[in-house]
């Protein structure tokens, strides 16, 4: 790839993975979509982007993609997925964004430690840094975030950088995702089922919720994956692991540009300290 390509497929899927926290918002707190049917149909409509694209340009790829992946990766995109979805029933599109890009980087950062990497002064503080600004974001005040609202979000970045790790050295990422995500949607539509059955009502879900969950299944996160691992072909560790900085302040920018949500002084100072800590922890660990 030429460095524009790598730059162009870089800032495409930074403002893909962005867009997904504010159609889930835009669907779920205007009640056009309930959580479970989101969550259903964005795993669907992701599954059947990634099968296409993993069985282009030859069909041998198709029939590894049924075979890809693995049942754990599949059930942490799902945890993901389902808790992003109920958690952006309280939570604006900045802050929600926040909360999943700190608990996926932290996550990892911590599971790194644990497996015997050597911290030095620079990871400490920055892994100290980005936790303070966490606490301070969820701390207790009028500015706070619904309580339920940061626990499921903070659930779904641990799943995702769970499911992030287990994805690290395959050789075959697109085909494994497709995979993945395929194995997801029993999951979903079972959930689907349950939620419909104790509840006694289906869940809603409305003509603008279909297509805003169909975009940020099939577009925002399948293409958005595809696009993000042809980025990755040109991008070192570090610089790959610093732009994902970007993903969270977009998605707060967007909130404010197009849901009308306040950017509230707690949300740029906590996001300020999280994203300093997480980019002087990734440095010092490359």
């Amino acid at each position: 790839m030429w460095p524009f390509k790598i730059l162009l497929a870089t800032a495409a899927s930074l403002v893909a993975f962005a867009a997904n926290s504010l159609l889930a918002r835009a669907a779920l707190a205007q009640g056009a979509a309930g959580p479970a049917s989101f969550t259903a149909l964005r795993l669907v409509s992701g599954a059947l982007v990634l099968y296409l694209v993993a069985r282009w340009p030859s069909r041998r790829h198709s029939r590894e993609s049924s075979g890809a992946g693995s049942w754990l990766s599949a059930i942490s995109l799902f945890i993901y997925a389902f808790a992003f979805s109920w958690a952006y029933l309280s939570l604006s599109a900045g802050t929600g964004a926040l909360i999943l890009f700190g608990a996926v980087q932290i996550s990892m950062i911590g599971w790194g430690l644990k497996s015997g990497e050597r911290p030095g002064l620079g990871q400490w503080l920055g892994l100290v840094l980005a936790l303070a600004g966490l606490v301070y974001l969820l701390s207790p005040g009028i500015e706070a975030p619904d309580p339920l609202g940061a626990l499921l979000m903070t659930l779904s970045g641990v799943t995702w950088g769970i499911y992030s790790l287990r994805g690290r050295g395959v050789q075959k990422p697109i085909l494994a995702t497709a995979g993945n995500f395929l194995r997801s949607v029993p999951l979903a539509l079972a959930a689907l089922g349950i939620g419909m059955v104790l509840g006694g009502s289906q869940d809603p879900i409305s003509s603008q919720g279909l297509i805003l969950a169909i975009v940020s299944g099939a577009v925002t996160s399948g293409l958005g994956y595809v696009v993000w691992y042809g980025a990755l072909a040109g991008l070192s560790a570090t610089v790959a692991g610093v732009v994902q900085l970007a993903v969270p302040v977009l998605a707060a920018l967007g909130g404010v540009f197009f849901l009308n949500e306040p950017l509230t002084l707690r949300l740029v100072v906590a996001g300020l300290v999280i994203l300093a800590g997480i980019a002087l922890a990734s440095r010092s660990r490359q």
